[in-house]
């Protein structure tokens, strides 16, 4: 395949659109991959022309991070790696400020992490979750602190309000701290509600969207079926459960799939790649997580660019994943704004206005001969 590299949200880093999460380095969990399995996925992903590495301090106990520096390290790449952390869970039972968005808690993190890392500096830290407690002027002041001295190069937002992080992106703005570059959310077929709030924040104040668990956890991959016997995955194990992040079976779902496959067949491409190039296409996305167990399922992610989907099909796919619009975005639609413009048509650019900037071609030679 061929990596091509965009500017993450208004800032001048530049990521892949394809990104290499880590949760699963390491098998502390009950899954995930071993250390030559992980050390695996991390070759073919550098060699694919992949640089943007997302871990966490909660990923594996630690290991995630340790794992990820040690092959950063190893291949002599920190100054070609983008990588991302994030801070807000606890690992020390009965502490409550080792957990949590309070700066006790982050400059604690942040150091810790760069130990695991064996590093200086991170090139994107970020918030893993609100804690609905710590006012959000703390948590972007200790933020901007942090990329004054140096250890951190970007601010980024994880699974958060979008009220929250419009508040967040204001105050940056308005008490000139580092502003917020990433949005890290949950984004599939399956998963389309961030669409109504999130893309238009992130498209309108500069945070480009990391996605988390495009292919739904694996079940988009076509792995499971509704009634199976067997253990395919660890989906499979969570059939019954209450994390919200993983009640991925249900008929809508099961709907999804079926059209899906229907689709990637008539593609003559895999269910994954289908999944991963649809959403890394939608707007607002600025790379999508990676996140395999396997070789086999990270070269076969690493295809998901390669082709384009048609629109009749891409089509298909929408409207067997659409949600209906939360109240008020009824009132936005073209049907209730008319009565706003009196009838005229009426928008903020003409199409074609603002070129997208892509550079690339062959550069020139500075040599005589």
């Amino acid at each position: 395949m061929s990596m091509t590299y965009y500017t993450l949200g208004n800032s001048g880093l530049r990521v892949s659109r394809l990104a290499l999460g880590t949760m699963t380095f390491g098998t502390e969990w009950g899954w995930g991959a071993d250390r030559d399995t992980a050390r695996a996925m991390f070759d073919a992903y550098v060699e694919a022309g992949g640089n943007f590495f997302d871990t966490a301090d909660l990923y594996t106990g630690g290991t995630a991070e340790t794992w990820l520096g040690e092959f950063v390290a190893e291949r002599g790449l920190r100054d070609k790696a983008v990588i991302a952390t994030k801070f807000t869970f606890n690992s020390e039972p009965g502490n409550p400020n080792a957990g949590g968005n309070g700066r006790k808690n982050i400059m604690r993190a942040i150091d810790a992490s760069l130990r695991r890392l064996g590093t200086d500096y991170i090139d994107l830290y970020l918030m893993h979750v609100w804690d609905r407690l710590t006012p959000a002027e703390e948590v972007l002041r200790t933020l901007d602190d942090l990329v004054r001295a140096g250890k951190v190069r970007h601010v980024g937002l994880s699974d958060v309000p979008a009220w929250y992080a419009g508040r967040a992106q204001a105050i940056a703005e308005l008490r000139g701290y580092e502003p917020i570059s990433a949005l890290q959310l949950e984004y599939s077929l399956t998963e389309r509600t961030i669409e109504h709030e999130f893309v238009p924040l992130a498209t309108r104040h500069g945070a480009g969207i990391m996605v988390w668990s495009p292919l739904a956890s694996g079940l988009l991959s076509g792995k499971y079926r509704p009634t199976q016997a067997g253990n395919a995955g660890r989906l499979d194990g969570f059939r019954n459960t209450t994390h919200p992040g993983f009640q991925k079976f249900s008929d809508r779902n099961w709907a999804i799939v079926a059209e899906l496959e229907k689709v990637a067949a008539e593609l003559g491409r895999s269910m994954a790649e289908v999944a991963l190039n649809w959403v890394a296409t939608q707007p607002g996305v600025a790379t999508v997580i990676l996140g395999a167990t396997k070789l086999a399922q990270l070269q076969d992610n690493l295809a998901a660019l390669d082709f384009e989907i048609p629109a009749a099909l891409r089509q298909r796919l929408e409207a067997v994943s659409s949600v209906p619009a939360p109240f008020p975005h009824p009132y936005f639609g073209s049907q209730i704004q008319v009565r706003v413009t009196g009838g005229t048509a009426t928008g903020d650019k003409p199409s074609g206005y603002s070129l997208p900037v892509l550079v690339e071609g062959e550069a020139v030679s500075i040599s005589s001969n």
